[in-house]
C-alpha cells in the first residue's frame, strides 16, 4: 500500500494548525502562535498582502471541507486544511500537509478530470463541477470549487483553495426516490397491463386449445414472473438503503461470490459459468454484497437468448494502470450476451437523466448501482472479450 489514508487527527487543534511557519510562498513570512495557529501572514515585495487572522475564522467553521494548495511544478500541494475536511475525508492533516492533493483524493481513473479543473485554477480561473473523490472510507459525491488566489493574473499559479461540498447524502436520496417512482411505478403498471390484456385474450381463446393460446399462456406467466422479480429486487434495495456502511465494515468476496455461483448453477443447469479466485481477499462492505452479485450473473443468464449461455466471474486486484497504490479490488461479471443498452448504462452511470420514459428496464442494474455506492465504490461497463458484457464493482481493499 502507498499511503495510509486511514489517520486522523485526534486532537482537533492540529486540523486548525493549518499554516505552515516561516518563509513562504513568494517570500511571505508567517507568524505562529503558540498553539501552532497561523495568526498573520506578510509579504515580502507583494501587493497582495493576505492577514490569515481575517479569514482563518471563517474557513475553519464553514461546514464545506476546505484545502489551501501551492502549485508546485502545476501539482496542487496542500498547504492547509480546515476541520471539515478532516471529519469529511478523515485522513490526518499532518499527513497530508505538504502532499500532492491529487495523489490522496482522486482516484486514478479520474486524474486527467481533475488535471483540467488545476489548469483553470492556474489561469485565474474560478470553477465548479461535480466530482467523485476518495476519502477514507470510499468513493463520495462532492460540489467542487477552485478558487484561485487571483483571477486573470499571473500570481493565480502560486495557488488557492479547493472547496467540497458534501453531496452523497442528497444525490443518493434524489435518484431512490426517482426509481422507486419511476421504475416501479412504470414497470409494475406496464406488467400489469400485459397480465390483464393477455388474459383476456387467453379467455376469449380457451376453447381452441391452439398454439396461439398456448403462447398468451406463456406471456401471461413471463409477465408474471418479471413483476415478482421486481418485488424481490425492490425488497433488496430498500434493504441496501436501510443503514449506511461503518467503517469498520470488512468482508471477503471470495466465499460470497462462490455461493452466488453455486446457486446460479442449480437454478439454469444449462449455463456455463466459470470461476476465477482467489484464496480470499478482504473489501470494505458486508452481507449486502451479494445482491449486488447476484443480480449480475442472473442478468448475464436472463438476458442471453443463448441456450448455454457463458458467465466468467472473478475477483482480482485492480491494473496498475488504473490503481498503481493497490488499493482497490476489482469483481467482474463477464458474458457472452446482447451488450447492455447505451442509454440504460447512462442513467445508471448517471450521465443521462432519469425520466419518465428514459429510466432503465428494470431494478437489476440498480439493485448492483445503490449497492456499490453504498460501500463508497465503482461500477463500470465494458465489452467483454466473449463479445458481450464486461460488468466490473470496484470496492476499497481493506
Amino acid at each position: 500500500m502507498g499511503r495510509d489514508r486511514s489517520g486522523r487527527g485526534d486532537d482537533a487543534s492540529e486540523a486548525g494548525s493549518t499554516e505552515r511557519a516561516g518563509s513562504d510562498r513568494g517570500g511571505d513570512e508567517t507568524r505562529t502562535a503558540g498553539d501552532g495557529h497561523a495568526t498573520e501572514t506578510r509579504p515580502t515585495g507583494d501587493v497582495r498582502a493576505v492577514d490569515s487572522g481575517r479569514y482563518r475564522h471563517l474557513i475553519e467553521h464553514v461546514q464545506d471541507a476546505v484545502v489551501e494548495f501551492d502549485f508546485v511544478d502545476d501539482e496542487p500541494i496542500v498547504r492547509s486544511v480546515n476541520r471539515a475536511f478532516v471529519d469529511v475525508f478523515g485522513y490526518d492533516p499532518g499527513e497530508i500537509r505538504g502532499g500532492s492533493l491529487n495523489d490522496w483524493i482522486v482516484p486514478d481513473w479520474k486524474r486527467e478530470e481533475a488535471r483540467r479543473l488545476d489548469e483553470r485554477s492556474a489561469a485565474g480561473d474560478v470553477n465548479y463541477q461535480q466530482v467523485k473523490r476518495e476519502t477514507a472510507t470510499g468513493l463520495r459525491e462532492f460540489l467542487y470549487r477552485g478558487v484561485p488566489y487571483a483571477e486573470g493574473d499571473e500570481a493565480a499559479r502560486d495557488g488557492g483553495f479547493a472547496v467540497y461540498t458534501d453531496l452523497t447524502e442528497i444525490s443518493r436520496n434524489e435518484r431512490r426516490l426517482k426509481v422507486l417512482n419511476r421504475i416501479l411505478r412504470h414497470n409494475i403498471r406496464n406488467n400489469a397491463n400485459v397480465v390483464a390484456g393477455h388474459t383476456t385474450r387467453l379467455l376469449a381463446e380457451m376453447d381452441r386449445r391452439d398454439d396461439e393460446a398456448v403462447d398468451v399462456a406463456a406471456t401471461i406467466e413471463r409477465a408474471a414472473h418479471e413483476l415478482e422479480r421486481l418485488a424481490d429486487e425492490a425488497g433488496n434495495i430498500r434493504r441496501v438503503l436501510r443503514r449506511p456502511t461503518e467503517e469498520g465494515d470488512e468482508i471477503d468476496p471470495v466465499p460470497l461470490v462462490r455461493s452466488v455461483v453455486e446457486d446460479h448453477r442449480e437454478r439454469s443447469p444449462a449455463a456455463d459459468i466459470s470461476l476465477s479466485l482467489p484464496e480470499s481477499a478482504s473489501v470494505l462492505g458486508d452481507s449486502r454484497l451479494r445482491y449486488a452479485v447476484d443480480s449480475l450473473v442472473d442478468n448475464a443468464i436472463e438476458h442471453n437468448p443463448s441456450p448455454t449461455p457463458r458467465v466468467r466471474v472473478s475477483v482480482e486486484g485492480a491494473t496498475a494502470a488504473s490503481d498503481p497504490d493497490g488499493e482497490w479490488i476489482v469483481l467482474r461479471v463477464e458474458d457472452d450476451g446482447p451488450r447492455i443498452p447505451p442509454d440504460e448504462r447512462e442513467v445508471i452511470l448517471d450521465s443521462a437523466e432519469i425520466t419518465p420514459t428514459h429510466h432503465g428496464s428494470g431494478l437489476g442494474l440498480w439493485l448492483t448501482e445503490l449497492t456499490v455506492e453504498t460501500f463508497g465504490g465503482d461500477l463500470a461497463f465494458d465489452r467483454s472479450d466473449m463479445g458481450g458484457n464486461d460488468v466490473s464493482i470496484r470496492l476499497r481493499r481493506r
